[in-house]
């Protein structure tokens, strides 16, 4: 058992590799030294500034990011998240909302469904401790995938893992099929997996991560100076993080349907100059908080549907942001990789190259 175990709590379709910030913080920094990812997803910066006993910060404006990245920073022990889970099943009432409709029914075997109601309105009354924020995450990670030959690892019918199935496809795919869900047992489920990822915890350091907008000024008001910034912003035309999200987002208190209004706090993606721009704006807000030796590390690339050039964009970003670039370097293999645009086409073209951007404070 590994002390990154925790790291892969929940699949997430945007994640890059942890060895990129592991390796950057361990070639660069030292025991201490701040970190901020304003672009943190699922907390994978966050997780390697741990595992390098350097305190971190990270920010995104998805609540499923944030709950993950949350639990990277979280300790408990794999006993202790189990028992909470116990405890609020024993106490629970039946559910005051419960989904109905065709998706739900196949989605999930009734008594499964009620459970999973269970949980999650125990942690919207209360996630503030870190058993409840890993109890969280972990149950966020068993909400849907694949169904095993042996016993039951999700909670769900037939589904990807990191994304959550579009209802009408859903359930044209379980009838074709005659997909019916089965009753599992949540709580050995949540149990299996808190052994999992819990039983060798990484180093406890200190840091926070924050639901939040990068592009305003005042998000980063209380961080401490940081010397590195390590982040993956999203790629330019890539619109779809939250719709693609839509059950976790159900979990954590949002709709019963998927939303595809574009939420506040996203990146705006109506032009190339125009999101260029946005981006320049965190640049220089998590300039303000760095020291004047402060390094930022960017990955970065593209997809297939836009026609600006990725490099072009991000440079256009670091024009008067407070950073200069001082080298660029094309990540070896892109297609071998977990690249953040493989998982949104069924037959991918070949992946645009993604680069490693090193930048120094101006």
């Amino acid at each position: 058992m590994s002390n990154e175990a925790l790291n892969a709590v929940c699949p997430y379709y945007t994640m890059y590799p942890l060895d990129f910030p592991l390796r950057v913080l361990e070639q660069y920094g030292k025991r201490g030294d701040w970190v901020i990812d304003p672009f943190c997803g699922r907390g994978t910066t966050n997780f390697a500034a741990r595992l390098r006993k350097m305190p971190s910060v990270g920010v995104d404006s998805s609540p499923v990011a944030a709950a993950l990245a949350q639990a990277k920073l979280a300790t408990a022990t794999p006993s202790g998240v189990t028992a909470s889970a116990r405890a609020i099943l024993k106490a629970a009432k039946e559910p005051t909302s419960l989904p109905t409709g065709e998706f739900w029914r196949l989605a999930y075997h009734e008594h499964t469904l009620v459970q999973i109601c269970q949980v999650r309105e125990a942690l919207l009354a209360d996630c503030s401790s870190d058993t409840r924020i890993l109890l969280r995450a972990i149950v966020l990670g068993a909400l849907h995938g694949p169904r095993p030959k042996g016993a039951p690892s999700y909670f769900s019918n037939q589904s990807p893992r990191t994304f959550a199935p579009k209802p009408k496809y859903a359930v044209k795919f379980w009838t074709a099929r005659g997909m019916q869900p089965v009753d599992v047992d949540v709580l050995s489920i949540i149990k299996t997996r808190a052994d999992r990822y819990l039983t060798e915890p990484p180093p406890n350091v200190g840091g926070k991560v924050l639901l939040g907008d990068s592009r305003v000024a005042d998000t980063f008001t209380d961080t401490p100076k940081a010397r590195f910034v390590v982040t993956s912003p999203p790629y330019f035309g890539m619109r779809t993080y939250l719709p693609d999200q839509w059950l976790r987002l159900w979990f954590l208190g949002g709709p019963d349907y998927v939303e595809y209004r574009q939420p506040e706090g996203q990146l705006e993606h109506s032009g190339a100059d125009h999101f260029a721009a946005e981006m320049g704006r965190v640049w220089k807000n998590v300039a303000k908080h760095t020291t004047n030796d402060a390094r930022l590390i960017i990955r970065y690339g593209g997809i297939h549907d836009r026609d600006a050039v990725p490099m072009d964009v991000l440079k256009k970003s670091l024009v008067d942001s407070g950073w200069r670039m001082k080298t660029a370097k094309a990540v070896p293999d892109s297609d071998s990789g977990r690249r953040q645009v493989r998982q949104f086409q069924a037959v991918p073209k070949k992946a645009i190259t993604e680069h490693d951007v090193y930048c120094h404070r101006a």
